[in-house]
């Protein structure tokens, strides 16, 4: 039996829909045994959707995010810093050239917000839960369902499942070692389920390495619970999920600066006698160069360091009310703490060192609601829901004083007993929505989806100290339509299509969105700005023949009333950017993706993007014009190849995979840019048998970057700027280098 479990099929899923039912999954496993293990979603399904089992995460190493295990998807292109792709700061994600904060994310249909850094409304899904009790996850390429909770996803959605508890009773162990000193252990309890109908799991996770380069750790603790208790023939579910990480930030870099000092540079960490001489040079407190090859004050930092503690939790009830009406229901709450830290030289510590400790801190407080009403009527499939939220955010900008014989105060604790705070607000975002569907068997052949949602983000700021920026905007729309179809030509092809409409609300954050300008900027914008919105057309075909299986996709989208956000300044300044709104953005694109099992124990998948994403309009800049029409959008590039080849006899299995990325620019006027790359990554493994002992162990190998190939990953870590023709835009990360890692993990 091949174990990959790896979707790389494509599911077109109905427009209220985001997952099969058993039952879907079960006739296609039955309709052709090629499908053992790989799922394809849903039959008689709309738009595009695809994803990956708990089985293909396994397959990383051990903590990898979930988004890099989505990596090789036709449309999705993803870029971290480190080899887990958990590193926040570095962390990105774009779907057909819509950037990470344009995009929708859940956890068992709980919001994380749009897991930005800083996020003012959820949360990163490496601290939402740990990887090894994440089930699945879900790609909508193209938009997300009506019933997502979420108004950032212009552009897609990445839907989360957790593991649901086992039948039976017993224990998931693992212990992972590797490069940087890096170690991690899991452990989850399985009660099975008792004769009450109760199950439930318990699980805790420690991680703990150094960077790859510079001075720093990166570490993490977590603690998962969940318990499902049937009811009658419903269902009632809990869970809470803790976590607290703390880690040190790489140096961003600019193109001039890789020249110079070269991809392992990064921050002056433990080094408080060089970082102590370039501070009293630039605040004139000596003489002289700035030592080595250094240039300026924002080459190096002594540190900086982003914590985080976070709780989330929901409770679910789903239950069929009668034979064809079925109610799902979901309340939740999240509470966070952060705080995002740099040692600044310019704020120097009055009668002490020539620098501080700048913050960015962050409070969270949301709860909120999610119903589902499905009712099946004839040949129609109607479905209506709401969601409402209510969030709490407060976020401070402050300063901390530091010693000049040492820095006195460490980077991965959280900091108190502030010198300064330049900027403290309080906003208050209240977001209601509602959806309605019908799904029209009109053939056995021919199903036709239609709906609408209709949205309200209400986002109010409250000055506590700084510029008075107090105010409310509101982004609205009572009327988003989606509508699709799909045409069942015979067990093996298929052909659909769909239109939808969907809008962005505004952030509520002094670092984002409207309220991080000035006070003059906002006053003039606040009454007149339009919330960013897209249209998507998709148009596809899929089929499933002999041993192989597969997709192609063709998409236009429309993209209006963009936000232009342009940094002012370097990154640890904390300048308020400038922002308007600048027209659209077109985007066309195809995507394709197969698998073909070339044996039982050996099959081979590939994908394959070509998006052209670029800017409608010029820009103008005060009395300047910038030209960005027909320039290509930031962090999109063109094209995106992955290919993989997998072997599984079910003791031995191993993968041998490749991702190439073209060109992408950081500047609005694409004269900067970084070079394409491709990484190739290895895995290995063998699962014993035989004894007790023995029976459920398995040993396994990775090698991240496989060919040591040093390259530009992530982009745009600081913002985007309009040009940057000298390399100067400090906004770049450096990829990890090649990386090992073995993992023992044992099932009882």
């Amino acid at each position: 039996m091949n174990h990959r479990q790896l979707v790389l099929g494509t599911a077109l899923a109905t427009l209220f829909a985001v997952s099969p039912t058993l039952a879907q999954t079960t006739e296609l496993a039955e309709a052709s045994p090629l499908l053992e293990e790989i799922i394809v979603y849903g039959r008689g399904e709309a738009r595009q959707v695809q994803g990956v089992t708990a089985a293909a995460i396994a397959l990383e190493a051990p903590g990898t995010s979930p988004l890099k295990a989505i990596e090789n998807l036709p449309g999705v292109s993803f870029q971290s810093a480190d080899p887990f792709g958990n590193y926040e700061w570095s962390a990105r994600i774009t779907i057909r050239g819509f950037n990470q904060n344009q995009l929708g994310f859940t956890l068992d249909g709980v919001p994380l917000g749009d897991m930005s850094y800083g996020n003012h409304n959820g949360l990163h899904i490496s601290r939402a839960i740990s990887s090894e009790n994440v089930g699945e996850v879900t790609v909508a390429q193209g938009a997300g369902s009506l019933s997502t909770a979420s108004t950032s996803n212009l552009g897609g959605t990445v839907q989360f499942t957790s593991h649901k508890p086992a039948k039976e009773a017993g224990a998931f162990v693992s212990g992972m070692f590797g490069s940087e000193n890096t170690g991690r252990g899991f452990v989850r309890l399985e009660t099975g389920e008792l004769s009450t109908g109760t199950a439930a799991y318990i699980s805790y996770t420690r991680q703990n390495a150094d960077k790859w380069k510079g001075d720093g750790i990166q570490k993490q603790d977590q603690a998962n619970f969940k318990v499902v208790q049937t009811v009658g023939e419903g269902e009632i579910s809990a869970w809470l999920n803790w976590s607290d990480r703390r880690e040190n930030d790489y140096q961003d870099l600019s193109l001039a600066m890789i020249d110079r000092l070269g991809y392992d540079w990064d921050n002056f960490a433990k080094d408080w006698a060089t970082a102590l001489r370039v501070a009293d040079i630039y605040n004139g407190l000596a003489t002289g160069p700035f030592p080595g090859k250094i240039q300026t004050v924002d080459d190096a930092y002594y540190d900086a360091a982003g914590l985080r503690k976070d709780t989330l939790g929901a409770v679910n009830f789903t239950y069929p009310l009668t034979d064809s009406l079925k109610l799902d229901v979901t309340g939740y709450g999240h509470q966070n703490d952060g705080q995002g830290l740099w040692f600044t030289p310019y704020t120097p510590t009055p009668g002490g060192a020539p620098m501080s400790i700048r913050t960015t801190e962050y409070s969270i407080e949301r709860f909120g609601g999610i119903g589902q009403l499905t009712a099946e009527i004839g040949d129609h499939t109607v479905s209506g829901g709401f969601w409402f939220e209510d969030n709490d955010f407060n976020q401070a900008r402050r300063f901390y004083g530091l010693n000049r014989a040492s820095p006195g105060r460490s980077s991965t604790q959280f900091q108190t007993g502030p010198m300064a705070t330049q900027w403290e607000y309080d906003f208050t975002t209240k977001t209601t929505q509602f959806n309605l569907s019908d799904a029209w068997k009109v053939t056995d052949q021919l199903t036709v989806n239609a709906g609408f949602k209709s949205v309200k983000v209400e986002n109010e700021g409250a000055t506590v100290v700084g510029a008075v920026k107090n105010g409310t905007i509101t982004a609205k729309d009572n009327f988003l339509p989606q509508a699709g179809f799909v045409y069942e030509i015979n067990d093996e092809h298929q052909v659909f299509g769909s239109y939808a409409e969907n809008m962005r609300a505004f952030e509520s954050s002094g670092t984002g969105g409207p309220f991080s300008t000035t006070k003059d900027a906002f006053d003039k914008i606040k009454d007149g700005l339009k919330p960013e919105n897209s249209r998507t057309f998709e148009l596809g075909w899929r089929f499933r023949v002999d041993g192989f299986q597969g997709s192609v996709a063709a998409y236009d989208v429309q993209f209006d009333d963009r936000l232009l956000t342009v940094t002012v300044g370097s990154g640890i300044q904390g300048l308020p950017p400038s922002l308007q709104n600048v027209g659209g953005v077109s985007t066309r694109g195809i995507e394709a993706a197969g698998t073909y099992k070339v044996t039982d124990d050996l099959s081979l998948f590939g994908s394959y993007t070509y998006n052209d994403s670029s800017y409608d309009d010029n820009v103008l800049d005060g009395a300047n014009v910038v030209a960005t029409k027909d320039k290509t959008v930031v962090n999109s590039p063109k094209h995106l190849l992955k290919g993989e080849v997998s072997y599984d006899d079910g003791n031995l299995f191993g993968t041998l995979g490749a991702n190439y990325t073209s060109k992408r620019y950081y500047t609005y006027l694409n004269d900067g840019s970084v070079d394409a790359y491709t990484l190739v990554e290895a895995s290995v493994g063998y699962r014993f048998e035989g004894s007790d002992w023995l029976e459920g162990t398995e040993l396994q190998a990775n090698v991240t970057n496989l060919f040591d190939k040093k390259y530009v990953s992530t982009i745009g870590s600081n913002g985007f700027v309009n040009s940057d023709p000298t390399g100067a835009a400090q906004t770049l990360l450096a990829g990890a280098p090649r990386q090992f890692f073995v993992s023992l993990k044992k099932q009882f």
